[in-house]
């Protein structure tokens, strides 16, 4: 069985085939695999970890393609439900000249997913458990994706939380925010975006924003900061580790392919997390969440493990700036 399961949704991305237009502009888009927890799931795969995807898309042909794409990586589907009473939803991304993104979405990007569909058998036997808040918006996949949670943390196992903020899917900033820390509470690993960090705490200082977060069962706060690296936080230290220099084609997946990178690391062995660890860990996350930013699309352009070394190997390791 998976060491990691990720759970939420699983869709289609449309991303245009050049850079620097948008819906209105746009004349052609090439077909990708994409959904937040299910990039986490191929780019723990492809970086060595067993993961399993749980969740529901529709019986279709995107359907089929995706389950496909995730097979191919060698992702376990056994807690993937498809369904011939939904059809599986569509995002269409738009870049920006930076590689910037935003998203459209059709259908309901939770595909149904209901308490019903929960593998609690799998749960039991896995790790880790990953999921993010777009899964808490449909009231349906609120109650399952939580339920899921809580038997994770029943069984003790580690619970990772990606805030993964998309207003325009939520009915109020209010509710966003309310979802989103209902999983902060669920989570021993959490990680955010710069964004996030101030949208829940009004603070930009990492230390400081995370500081208002932190409960008894949360162990670690990863706040990103793209390009420039990102800041770890624990309930004893904190510091800051630099990113890595790319040409960037797409930053679709980025953040996923960086919370795989982390999570690989976190699952490399049981100890605590000394300074040592925490910096090796987020060096290697910054490395897969750079090299998922130089091609197109989400899950095409997850990275191996050995192209994260490489790209480590090539730079030097900079200082790590921590403060207790």
């Amino acid at each position: 069985m998976a060491d990691a399961i990720s759970i939420g949704e699983l869709l289609i991305d449309f991303v245009p085939v050049t850079t620097g237009t948008d819906l209105t502009t746009a004349t052609a888009f090439h077909k990708a695999a994409g959904g937040a927890p299910a990039n986490v799931a191929v780019g723990l795969a492809r970086l060595g970890v067993k993961s399993a995807l749980m969740g529901k898309a529709g019986e279709d042909g995107f359907g089929r393609f995706l389950v496909k794409t995730l097979t191919d990586d060698g992702v376990d589907v056994g807690p993937l439900r498809l369904s011939r009473d939904i059809r599986t939803p569509l995002a269409f991304v738009s870049l920006a000249e930076d590689a910037e993104r935003e998203f459209l979405f059709y259908g309901d990007i939770s595909s149904g997913f209901s308490r019903d569909d929960v593998d609690f058998k799998a749960i039991e036997q896995a790790r880790l458990v990953h999921f993010g808040s777009i899964g808490l918006i449909p009231e349906p996949s609120r109650i399952a994706t939580l339920a899921a949670v809580d038997a994770a943390r029943e069984k003790r196992l580690d619970v990772s939380f990606d805030a993964n903020l998309r207003l325009d899917l939520w009915p109020t900033a209010d509710a966003a925010k309310a979802a989103i820390h209902q999983g902060i509470d669920r989570a021993t690993v959490v990680k955010l975006s710069e964004e996030e960090l101030e949208f829940l705490t009004n603070m930009t200082d990492p230390a400081e924003g995370v500081r208002l977060l932190l409960h008894p069962g949360l162990r670690l706060v990863v706040v990103t900061h793209g390009k420039a690296g990102c800041t770890f936080v624990t309930p004893d230290a904190h510091g800051r580790v630099p990113g890595f220099k790319v040409q960037p084609v797409d930053t679709t997946g980025a953040g996923d392919s960086f919370v795989a990178g982390l999570l690989a690391g976190l699952l490399e062995d049981d100890g605590p997390l000394t300074l040592e660890r925490l910096t090796a860990m987020c060096r290697f996350a910054n490395a897969a969440g750079a090299l998922a930013t130089t091609k197109r699309g989400a899950i095409p352009a997850l990275p191996t493990r050995a192209e994260v070394m490489e790209l480590i190997g090539a730079n030097s390791a900079p200082e790590t700036r921590e403060v207790r």
